[in-house]
């Protein structure tokens, strides 16, 4: 994340509002004017040194900032003010000429000016990717990332030769809009189980260059190394990969599955069958009965802590209550039926409607929650969602 500033007691968030609210009259009046100016020669607030401007600046909604000039339109894209929260999706061309042979795109779409960004600096590996082929008639290829400190990390991959694509992960920095490598898998993989918990990256099962009992068993974690986000000079690659306890059989194989990690555990469901893996113990167990009874879809963690789950044959989003060892609904939309992909974040959760195209956007804080749909990316059928730092457009570079 983005370096914070630390508030010092003077500065209230009311006095910081009123300041503002008063600075906005007197900017609004004169943005035609200030727009033709340099707006690096403009102040932020008038009266104040630009870095008290700032400390006043990170109390109010970015929001807000983004719709009354473009000198405080640019503060919310840089390194001193807080990070907000952006969706994230991978996705392949549905245009006609480019099915059988699509591209992976990743792009980031900005909730402040509502805008999709396509991230051009994808690095040659991912690239090898492949997302269909003959042998698998109708279906995409699995690409399998995860959200990790801030970062999108690609675990696994198919090439076009059937092969894994990936023999270590690719980490995209979102806020420098960089890349770099984390520490090679001792056997690259494909098909297989993934997930995160508290910076610990879980590899699962899956299949290498050619299936084999071993592999189809074995776990491998890594301790994910956060990072300066705007000084890529310490990659992640200096870390390693330990091999933890292997599974009982190959069931997680099968299929690329989301290990949703909730409180120091990774939860795995594959079919009728479900797995929890404790990180710090390393030690397997059967899901609990209420949450593997009720699990009918994809499901995601929020911040850790709650797990939201889509039933895609009823269209209800509900969370999992741990004490009861029950689902709890909480919204019933008939546009949630066939979901495929979730991520969850800063208060929302997001569900890709059936056929990847258009994400329901539910904010779970509000009571009753609220739901809005925003549209995906033009000619562009989504394959996953994350929620991520934004990026920083171009012109505010």
């Amino acid at each position: 994340m983005a370096p914070s500033i630390d508030i010092p007691t003077f500065i209230s968030r009311a006095s910081a509002t009123t300041t503002i609210t008063a600075a906005a009259t007197a900017t609004s009046s004169t943005k035609r004017q200030k727009l033709k100016d340099d707006n690096h020669q403009q102040p932020l607030l008038p009266g104040l040194p630009d870095h008290i401007a700032q400390l006043c600046l990170n109390l109010v909604p970015p929001s807000t900032l983004y719709s009354v000039c473009h000198s405080w339109r640019r503060v919310i894209y840089t390194s001193a003010f807080p990070p907000f929260l952006s969706l994230y999706s991978l996705s392949s061309s549905t245009a006609t000429s480019s099915r059988n042979n699509p591209t992976l795109q990743l792009s980031s779409f900005d909730p402040i000016s509502s805008k999709w960004t396509v991230v051009t600096s994808s690095p040659p590996n991912l690239r090898r990717v492949c997302l269909r082929h003959p042998s698998f008639i109708a279906r995409n290829l699995p690409v399998q990332a995860i959200s990790v400190a801030g970062k999108l990390v690609f675990l696994a991959g198919t090439s076009a030769d059937l092969l894994p694509a990936l023999s270590h992960p690719l980490i995209f920095n979102p806020i420098s809009d960089t890349w770099s490598s984390g520490p090679p898998l001792s056997t690259a993989r494909r098909w297989c189980a993934a997930g995160v918990s508290r910076a610990t990256v879980v590899v699962a099962s899956g299949i290498g260059s050619h299936f084999t009992q071993t592999v189809a068993r074995s776990v491998q974690k890594w301790k994910f190394r956060e990072t300066n986000n705007l000084n890529n000079k310490h990659e992640d690659s200096k870390g390693v990969w330990k091999k933890m306890k292997s599974l009982g059989d190959v069931k997680f194989s099968r299929d690329a599955i989301d290990a949703v990690g909730c409180r120091g555990k990774l939860y795995m469901v594959t079919g009728k069958e479900g797995v929890v893996y404790d990180v710090n113990s390393d030690e397997w167990s059967t899901l609990p009965e209420g949450m593997m009874g009720g699990w009918r879809g994809p499901a995601a963690a929020m911040e850790e802590e709650t797990i939201y789950m889509v039933d895609e044959l009823k269209g209800v989003l509900r969370k999992y209550d741990n004490v009861m060892d029950v689902w709890v609904d909480v919204l019933e939309d008939e546009r949630l039926k066939g979901a495929k992909h979730i991520a969850a974040g800063g208060g929302r959760v997001c569900v890709v409607r059936c056929g990847g195209v258009g994400i329901l956007v539910v904010d779970v804080v509000s009571s009753p929650p609220r739901l809005w749909v925003v549209d995906t990316p033009a000619g562009q059928q989504l394959l996953g969602l994350h929620i991520l730092p934004r990026m920083c457009p171009p012109e505010f570079q």
